[in-house]
């Protein structure tokens, strides 16, 4: 079969806009914010779950996470080296199978991110309550989470830049506290804490799994501005080799200092809402413990201040697509800012972070991410099958003993999801169908489409990854 171009580009959506952008962005660029978006809040609380799951064999978890991600992200790398236009993963989705399908990718985003960014708020809510216990939960615990996202909301309604000083603030937080802990707590790590006894059973570890993949979900958001990216056909896999091999390393290593500092006592409740913190005390004494802290703190209100600053705008394209209500769309006459879909994504995260615990939110959040990876893994697939070639002529990445690596991509993501209840199954399920009669209906009314098929998907996409893509921190 000869190789064809990217579809998108013979619709004629790769010419205008798509062509204007500026390919800028290299490997070590594109390497440190796949990094920086992918380390973020989510391991300051995982090692204490991942603890209580698995007892010392948790390391285990990490690995099956690792490679998980590693073979996800292998596909991700040979899809964007055959697409290249500005959308990611979601972009591979609408180009093999359809704006419908893409539009439910876009979905997924959103339920992705919405859950992920309230999962971080609980354990924002935590680790002030290590500064001032009264907030830590309780009626304390709602009004911090109140009065957090209520100071977002207005910071950002008020404008971009604004809220983009917030999220460069806490970039660097988040990653030297990690690094001290790792190398000074080293002298206290016990060897009897982490020998494994035991192999954990199948199905705790997909549980374990299922839960820890959270702290590798960030990669997607990186890959969005692809159609910014120098030479994409070899950029995109070296630096996703880059980022995903310090950031496993660094996760296995944190655990291992973490579980080896405190032993039993990880899996307590005065270790469970802020393990690192926990072993930092024991093994650095109160300075140590503060400075975990502090930058778990920061580190977690950089990512929701991020976050408030991006899922909005997936409202605002869906409600401009009409897929929403057209209210959602309102931009303020004063500030520029889509002002009502920040308000009302502010209010639902708001909401489920004060009625829910962080474990529910990370697993939900988890199931919408590896569905929207597996249709990602299956485009990869499609797209190798039918020769695309990305828009700059470059040879494409072409992964070795054919489709192997999307059989064994797609293999450990069913075996994550076998854990997933049928309570947990039913809540996805009941979002996509009612964003499926939402799409029908704009389909029905003719205003799901503003330029071209699927550029709902596309908005939406770039909109949301366009904005994390500064260093939000992704759990």
């Amino acid at each position: 079969m000869s190789p064809v171009v990217d579809p998108a580009i013979e619709r004629g959506r790769g010419t205008g806009a798509e062509r204007s952008l500026v390919r800028a962005v290299g490997v070590w660029a594109l390497a440190a914010s796949i990094f920086n978006v992918t380390v973020g809040g989510g391991i300051f609380v995982l090692p204490a779950l991942a603890s209580r799951l698995l007892g010392k064999a948790a390391p285990v978890a990490y690995l099956v996470c690792a490679v998980a991600i590693g073979l996800i992200v292998l596909c991700f790398a040979e899809a964007g080296s055959r697409v290249s236009r500005t959308g990611g993963p979601y972009a591979y989705v609408e180009v093999v199978f359809g704006p419908y399908a893409g539009f439910l990718a876009g979905v997924l985003l959103w339920m992705m991110a919405t859950l992920a960014m309230a999962g971080v708020a609980t354990m924002f809510a935590a680790n002030v309550g290590g500064f001032v216990p009264a907030l830590g939960s309780g009626v304390g615990r709602a009004l911090l989470l109140v009065v957090l996202f209520g100071g977002l909301t207005l910071v950002n309604v008020r404008g971009v830049s604004e809220g983009t000083t917030l999220i460069n603030v806490a970039t660097i937080a988040k990653i030297l506290p990690l690094l001290a802990l790792v190398l000074l707590g080293l002298p206290a790590v016990r060897a009897a804490n982490i020998a494994i006894p035991a192999m954990p059973s199948t199905s705790s570890l997909s549980r374990a799994s299922i839960v820890l993949i959270f702290a590798f979900l960030g990669v997607e958001s990186a890959l969005v501005p692809s159609g910014e990216v120098k030479n994409p056909s070899r950029t995109v896999p070296r630096a996703l080799a880059i980022a995903m091999t310090g950031v496993v390393v660094l996760y296995i290593a944190i655990q291992l200092v973490v579980q080896g500092i405190l032993g039993p006592a990880l899996g307590e409740p005065a270790a469970a809402s802020t393990p690192l913190a926990a072993a930092a005390g024991v093994a650095l004494g109160g300075w140590g413990r503060t400075l975990l802290l502090a930058g778990a703190t920061i580190s977690m209100f950089g990512y929701v201040s991020g976050m408030t600053l991006a899922i909005p705008r997936a409202l605002f394209a869906f409600a401009e697509d009409r897929v929403l209500p057209r209210g959602l769309a309102s931009v303020h006459p004063r500030f520029r800012t889509p002002w009502v879909a920040i308000i009302v994504q502010s209010m639902i995260v708001c909401a489920l972070a004060i009625i829910s615990r962080f474990e529910q939110l990370a697993v939900m959040a988890n199931l919408a991410s590896l569905l929207l990876y597996l249709g990602c893994i299956v485009s990869a697939w499609e797209l190798r099958r039918r020769g695309v070639r990305a828009a700059d002529g470059k040879p494409p990445v072409t992964l070795p003993f054919g489709p192997l690596v999307h059989i064994l991509a797609a293999g450990v993501i069913v075996f994550m999801l076998s854990s997933i209840t049928r309570k947990e199954w039913a809540l996805v399920a009941v979002v996509l169908v009612i964003a499926s009669v939402l799409f029908a209906a704009s389909r029905m009314l003719g205003g799901a489409a503003r330029s071209a098929p699927g550029s709902s998907t596309a908005g939406t996409a770039g909109a949301l990854g366009g904005a994390t893509l500064p260093g939000t921190g992704e759990a």
